[in-house]
Protein backbone atom coordinates (compact mmCIF):
# COMPACT_ATOMS: atom_id res chain seq x y z
CA UNK A 1 0.00 0.00 0.00
CA UNK A 2 1.48 3.39 -0.92
CA UNK A 3 0.56 7.00 -1.43
CA UNK A 4 0.62 8.22 -5.02
CA UNK A 5 3.83 9.42 -6.66
CA UNK A 6 2.35 12.91 -7.02
CA UNK A 7 1.47 13.03 -3.32
CA UNK A 8 5.00 11.94 -2.41
CA UNK A 9 6.50 14.59 -4.70
CA UNK A 10 4.19 17.21 -3.23
CA UNK A 11 5.19 16.24 0.32
CA UNK A 12 8.87 16.49 -0.56
CA UNK A 13 8.29 19.99 -1.94
CA UNK A 14 6.26 21.12 1.09
CA UNK A 15 8.41 19.34 3.70
CA UNK A 16 10.37 22.52 4.53
CA UNK A 17 7.25 24.11 6.05
CA UNK A 18 7.63 27.22 3.87
CA UNK A 19 5.03 28.70 1.50
CA UNK A 20 5.07 27.45 -2.10
CA UNK A 21 2.90 29.05 -4.76
CA UNK A 22 0.31 26.99 -6.58
CA UNK A 23 1.89 28.03 -9.87
CA UNK A 24 5.35 26.83 -8.86
CA UNK A 25 4.00 23.56 -7.44
CA UNK A 26 2.03 22.97 -10.63
CA UNK A 27 5.16 23.53 -12.71
CA UNK A 28 7.31 21.21 -10.62
CA UNK A 29 4.68 18.47 -10.48
CA UNK A 30 3.73 18.83 -14.14
CA UNK A 31 0.02 19.23 -13.36
CA UNK A 32 -2.60 21.99 -13.42
CA UNK A 33 -3.14 24.37 -10.50
CA UNK A 34 -6.53 22.80 -9.82
CA UNK A 35 -4.82 19.40 -9.63
CA UNK A 36 -2.39 20.88 -7.09
CA UNK A 37 -5.33 22.11 -5.02
CA UNK A 38 -6.85 18.61 -5.05
CA UNK A 39 -3.53 17.01 -4.08
CA UNK A 40 -3.04 19.46 -1.20
CA UNK A 41 -6.61 18.93 0.01
CA UNK A 42 -5.96 15.18 -0.01
CA UNK A 43 -3.14 15.54 2.53
CA UNK A 44 -5.77 15.75 5.28
CA UNK A 45 -6.43 12.04 4.70
CA UNK A 46 -2.86 11.42 5.88
CA UNK A 47 -3.40 13.44 9.05
CA UNK A 48 -1.49 16.44 7.64
CA UNK A 49 -2.86 19.97 7.74
CA UNK A 50 -1.88 22.98 5.69
CA UNK A 51 -2.41 26.70 5.34
CA UNK A 52 -3.44 28.28 2.04
CA UNK A 53 -2.89 32.05 1.72
CA UNK A 54 -3.75 34.07 -1.37
CA UNK A 55 -0.62 35.49 -2.91
CA UNK A 56 1.65 33.16 -0.91
CA UNK A 57 0.49 29.66 -1.75
CA UNK A 58 0.47 26.54 0.42
CA UNK A 59 2.51 25.36 3.38
CA UNK A 60 2.28 22.53 5.89
CA UNK A 61 1.41 23.40 9.51
CA UNK A 62 4.77 21.90 10.52
CA UNK A 63 7.91 20.96 8.55
CA UNK A 64 8.37 17.25 7.80
CA UNK A 65 11.51 15.17 8.07
CA UNK A 66 10.84 12.13 5.92
CA UNK A 67 12.52 8.86 6.85
CA UNK A 68 15.52 7.86 4.74
CA UNK A 69 16.98 4.35 4.82
CA UNK A 70 20.58 5.46 4.28
CA UNK A 71 20.37 8.07 7.02
CA UNK A 72 19.12 5.43 9.47
CA UNK A 73 21.78 2.91 8.44
CA UNK A 74 24.49 5.56 8.75
CA UNK A 75 23.45 6.03 12.37
CA UNK A 76 23.83 2.38 13.35
CA UNK A 77 26.67 1.25 15.59
CA UNK A 78 29.20 -1.04 13.82
CA UNK A 79 28.37 -3.86 16.27
CA UNK A 80 24.63 -3.54 15.54
CA UNK A 81 24.80 -3.27 11.75
CA UNK A 82 25.25 -7.07 11.23
CA UNK A 83 22.07 -7.67 13.28
CA UNK A 84 19.97 -5.74 10.74
CA UNK A 85 18.87 -8.25 8.11
CA UNK A 86 16.55 -5.98 6.15
CA UNK A 87 15.25 -2.41 6.49
CA UNK A 88 11.96 -1.47 4.85
CA UNK A 89 10.41 2.01 4.77
CA UNK A 90 6.77 2.28 3.75
CA UNK A 91 4.99 5.53 2.92
CA UNK A 92 1.70 3.97 3.98
CA UNK A 93 0.78 0.60 5.42
CA UNK A 94 -2.09 -0.87 7.42
CA UNK A 95 0.10 -1.82 10.38
CA UNK A 96 3.83 -2.48 10.68
CA UNK A 97 3.09 -5.33 13.12
CA UNK A 98 0.55 -6.98 10.81
CA UNK A 99 2.95 -6.67 7.90
CA UNK A 100 5.92 -8.20 9.75
CA UNK A 101 3.75 -10.96 11.19
CA UNK A 102 2.91 -11.91 7.61
CA UNK A 103 6.58 -11.68 6.63
CA UNK A 104 7.47 -13.95 9.56
CA UNK A 105 5.20 -16.64 8.10
CA UNK A 106 7.07 -16.22 4.81
CA UNK A 107 10.39 -17.02 6.55
CA UNK A 108 11.70 -13.46 6.77
CA UNK A 109 14.92 -13.52 8.83
CA UNK A 110 15.46 -12.21 12.34
CA UNK A 111 16.48 -8.58 12.18
CA UNK A 112 13.88 -7.58 9.56
CA UNK A 113 12.74 -4.05 10.39
CA UNK A 114 9.77 -2.11 9.03
CA UNK A 115 9.08 1.60 9.45
CA UNK A 116 6.00 3.42 8.16
CA UNK A 117 5.37 7.12 7.62
CA UNK A 118 1.63 6.48 8.02
CA UNK A 119 -0.45 3.58 9.31
CA UNK A 120 -4.09 3.23 8.28
CA UNK A 121 -4.79 0.62 10.97
CA UNK A 122 -2.04 1.01 13.56
CA UNK A 123 -2.33 -1.47 16.42
CA UNK A 124 -2.24 -0.73 20.13
CA UNK A 125 -2.75 -3.14 23.00
CA UNK A 126 -6.03 -5.04 23.36
CA UNK A 127 -7.11 -4.26 19.82
CA UNK A 128 -6.98 -0.49 20.19
CA UNK A 129 -6.10 1.70 17.24
CA UNK A 130 -2.75 3.52 17.34
CA UNK A 131 -3.26 7.04 15.96
CA UNK A 132 -0.70 7.41 13.15
CA UNK A 133 -0.63 10.70 11.21
CA UNK A 134 1.84 10.85 8.30
CA UNK A 135 5.47 11.67 9.01
CA UNK A 136 4.75 13.09 12.47
CA UNK A 137 5.87 10.27 14.77
CA UNK A 138 7.78 6.99 14.63
CA UNK A 139 6.03 3.70 13.87
CA UNK A 140 8.20 0.62 13.55
CA UNK A 141 8.26 -3.12 14.03
CA UNK A 142 11.16 -5.55 14.42
CA UNK A 143 11.04 -9.28 13.69
CA UNK A 144 13.19 -11.52 15.86
CA UNK A 145 13.35 -15.31 16.17
CA UNK A 146 13.79 -17.26 19.41
CA UNK A 147 14.78 -20.92 19.40
CA UNK A 148 13.64 -21.96 22.88
CA UNK A 149 9.90 -21.29 22.70
CA UNK A 150 7.50 -18.86 24.31
CA UNK A 151 9.02 -19.25 27.77
CA UNK A 152 12.30 -17.72 26.56
CA UNK A 153 10.44 -14.47 25.75
CA UNK A 154 9.13 -13.97 29.32
CA UNK A 155 9.70 -10.38 30.40
CA UNK A 156 10.77 -9.27 26.92
CA UNK A 157 8.44 -6.27 26.91
CA UNK A 158 10.24 -4.91 29.99
CA UNK A 159 13.66 -5.32 28.36
CA UNK A 160 12.36 -3.61 25.22
CA UNK A 161 11.10 -0.76 27.42
CA UNK A 162 14.62 -0.35 28.82
CA UNK A 163 16.01 -0.23 25.26
CA UNK A 164 13.52 2.50 24.29
CA UNK A 165 14.30 4.66 27.34
CA UNK A 166 18.04 4.33 26.63
CA UNK A 167 17.47 5.58 23.07
CA UNK A 168 15.23 8.49 24.13
CA UNK A 169 17.70 9.64 26.76
CA UNK A 170 20.51 9.35 24.25
CA UNK A 171 18.58 11.86 22.13
CA UNK A 172 18.20 14.18 25.17
CA UNK A 173 14.49 13.48 25.58
CA UNK A 174 13.56 13.50 29.28
CA UNK A 175 11.86 13.10 31.71
CA UNK A 176 10.76 9.70 30.45
CA UNK A 177 9.89 6.49 32.28
CA UNK A 178 8.07 3.18 32.05
CA UNK A 179 4.63 2.04 33.11
CA UNK A 180 4.18 -1.72 33.46
CA UNK A 181 4.01 -3.64 31.25
CA UNK A 182 4.82 -1.67 28.11
CA UNK A 183 3.99 2.04 28.09
CA UNK A 184 6.52 4.83 27.59
CA UNK A 185 5.54 7.70 29.89
CA UNK A 186 6.38 11.30 30.66
CA UNK A 187 4.83 13.24 33.56
CA UNK A 188 2.00 10.73 33.88
CA UNK A 189 1.09 10.86 30.18
CA UNK A 190 1.66 8.27 27.47
CA UNK A 191 4.50 9.11 25.08
CA UNK A 192 4.68 5.74 23.36
CA UNK A 193 3.75 2.09 23.48
CA UNK A 194 5.16 -1.36 22.84
CA UNK A 195 3.19 -4.24 21.35
CA UNK A 196 4.75 -7.72 21.29
CA UNK A 197 3.18 -10.57 19.33
CA UNK A 198 4.55 -14.12 19.41
CA UNK A 199 3.81 -16.95 16.98
CA UNK A 200 5.26 -20.43 16.45
CA UNK A 201 5.88 -23.40 18.71
CA UNK A 202 5.34 -23.15 22.45
CA UNK A 203 8.53 -25.14 23.17
CA UNK A 204 10.42 -24.69 19.89
CA UNK A 205 11.31 -21.94 17.43
CA UNK A 206 9.02 -18.93 17.57
CA UNK A 207 8.82 -15.57 15.85
CA UNK A 208 8.42 -12.37 17.85
CA UNK A 209 7.23 -9.10 16.30
CA UNK A 210 7.97 -6.06 18.44
CA UNK A 211 5.91 -3.02 17.51
CA UNK A 212 6.79 0.45 18.77
CA UNK A 213 5.07 3.80 18.43
CA UNK A 214 6.62 7.02 19.74
CA UNK A 215 4.74 10.33 19.64
CA UNK A 216 6.98 13.07 18.32
CA UNK A 217 4.32 15.57 17.23
CA UNK A 218 0.61 14.77 17.34
CA UNK A 219 -1.60 17.32 15.55
CA UNK A 220 -4.63 18.42 17.59
CA UNK A 221 -6.96 16.96 14.96
CA UNK A 222 -5.35 13.52 15.30
CA UNK A 223 -5.33 13.74 19.09
CA UNK A 224 -9.13 13.73 19.15
CA UNK A 225 -8.97 9.98 18.52
CA UNK A 226 -6.86 9.29 21.63
CA UNK A 227 -8.87 8.27 24.70
CA UNK A 228 -6.17 8.50 27.38
CA UNK A 229 -3.75 11.08 28.74
CA UNK A 230 -1.04 11.48 26.10
CA UNK A 231 1.96 13.60 25.29
CA UNK A 232 4.55 13.94 22.54
CA UNK A 233 8.23 14.83 22.30
CA UNK A 234 7.46 18.43 21.32
CA UNK A 235 5.67 18.85 24.67
CA UNK A 236 8.12 16.82 26.80
CA UNK A 237 11.06 18.98 25.77
CA UNK A 238 10.12 21.93 23.53
CA UNK A 239 13.74 23.12 23.57
CA UNK A 240 15.00 20.28 21.37
CA UNK A 241 14.14 19.41 17.79
CA UNK A 242 14.38 15.65 17.40
CA UNK A 243 15.81 14.31 14.16
CA UNK A 244 13.53 11.41 13.20
CA UNK A 245 16.23 9.49 11.34
CA UNK A 246 18.71 9.86 14.21
CA UNK A 247 16.08 8.69 16.71
CA UNK A 248 15.17 5.77 14.44
CA UNK A 249 18.84 4.73 14.36
CA UNK A 250 19.20 5.12 18.16
CA UNK A 251 16.13 2.93 18.71
CA UNK A 252 17.49 0.22 16.41
CA UNK A 253 20.89 0.37 18.10
CA UNK A 254 19.28 -0.35 21.45
CA UNK A 255 16.49 -2.71 20.33
CA UNK A 256 18.63 -5.01 18.19
CA UNK A 257 21.34 -5.23 20.86
CA UNK A 258 18.78 -6.24 23.52
CA UNK A 259 17.12 -8.77 21.22
CA UNK A 260 20.43 -10.37 20.26
CA UNK A 261 21.26 -11.04 23.94
CA UNK A 262 17.87 -11.66 25.48
CA UNK A 263 17.57 -15.40 24.96
CA UNK A 264 20.89 -15.89 26.77
CA UNK A 265 20.58 -13.34 29.60
CA UNK A 266 16.80 -13.05 30.11
CA UNK A 267 14.86 -10.40 32.00
CA UNK A 268 17.14 -10.49 35.05
CA UNK A 269 19.83 -8.57 33.17
CA UNK A 270 17.44 -5.60 32.77
CA UNK A 271 15.42 -5.63 36.00
CA UNK A 272 17.48 -3.14 38.01
CA UNK A 273 17.50 -0.64 35.17
CA UNK A 274 13.77 -1.17 34.51
CA UNK A 275 13.05 -0.50 38.18
CA UNK A 276 14.99 2.76 37.98
CA UNK A 277 12.60 3.91 35.23
CA UNK A 278 9.41 2.59 36.92
CA UNK A 279 6.87 5.41 37.28
CA UNK A 280 4.23 3.27 39.04
CA UNK A 281 6.34 2.32 42.07
CA UNK A 282 4.53 3.29 45.29
CA UNK A 283 1.53 4.70 43.41
CA UNK A 284 -2.12 4.00 44.17
CA UNK A 285 -3.52 2.31 41.09
CA UNK A 286 -6.19 -0.06 39.85
CA UNK A 287 -5.28 -3.11 37.82
CA UNK A 288 -7.98 -4.30 35.44
CA UNK A 289 -8.09 -7.91 34.27
CA UNK A 290 -10.91 -8.01 31.75
CA UNK A 291 -13.44 -5.83 33.61
CA UNK A 292 -12.41 -6.96 37.09
CA UNK A 293 -10.75 -4.14 39.08
CA UNK A 294 -7.99 -4.78 41.62
CA UNK A 295 -7.22 -1.57 43.54
CA UNK A 296 -4.03 -1.27 45.52
CA UNK A 297 -0.53 0.18 45.72
CA UNK A 298 2.05 -0.82 43.13
CA UNK A 299 5.15 -2.34 44.69
CA UNK A 300 7.23 -2.64 41.52
CA UNK A 301 7.93 -5.93 39.76
CA UNK A 302 9.24 -9.27 40.96
CA UNK A 303 12.31 -11.03 39.55
CA UNK A 304 10.23 -12.47 36.69
CA UNK A 305 8.89 -9.05 35.68
CA UNK A 306 5.41 -9.65 37.14
CA UNK A 307 3.58 -6.66 38.63
CA UNK A 308 3.43 -6.62 42.43
CA UNK A 309 0.24 -5.07 43.77
CA UNK A 310 -0.44 -4.59 47.46
CA UNK A 311 -4.16 -5.02 48.15
CA UNK A 312 -5.99 -2.82 50.68
CA UNK A 313 -5.82 -5.71 53.20
CA UNK A 314 -2.01 -5.67 53.03
CA UNK A 315 -1.57 -8.78 50.85
CA UNK A 316 0.84 -8.45 47.94
CA UNK A 317 0.01 -10.37 44.76
CA UNK A 318 1.95 -10.85 41.52
CA UNK A 319 0.15 -10.36 38.20
CA UNK A 320 1.35 -11.51 34.77
CA UNK A 321 -1.06 -9.36 32.74
CA UNK A 322 -3.62 -6.61 33.03
CA UNK A 323 -4.22 -2.92 32.42
CA UNK A 324 -3.06 -0.46 35.06
CA UNK A 325 -4.99 2.76 35.59
CA UNK A 326 -3.78 5.62 37.76
CA UNK A 327 -4.74 9.25 38.12
CA UNK A 328 -1.43 11.03 38.42
CA UNK A 329 2.16 9.85 38.36
CA UNK A 330 5.07 12.27 38.63
CA UNK A 331 8.39 11.06 37.24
Amino acid sequence: MAISDKQKQLLQLLADGEFHSGTELARQLGVSRSAVWKQVAGLADLGLHHAAVTGKGYRLEKPLELLAAQAIINGLDPAVLPLLAQLELHDQIDSTNVYLSQQAQNYAPAGTVCFAEHQTAGKGRRGRQWVSPFGSNLYLSVLWRFQQGYASTAGLSLAIGVAVIRALRQQQLHPVGLKWPNDIMSAGKKLGGILIEVSGESDGPCAVVIGLGINLFVPDSAAQGINQAWTDASKVNPAISLNRNQLAASLLNQLLAVLADFEQVGIKAYLDEWRSYDCLQGQSATLFIADQPYPGIVQGVDDSGLLLLQHPDGRTQAFASGEVSFSRTPL
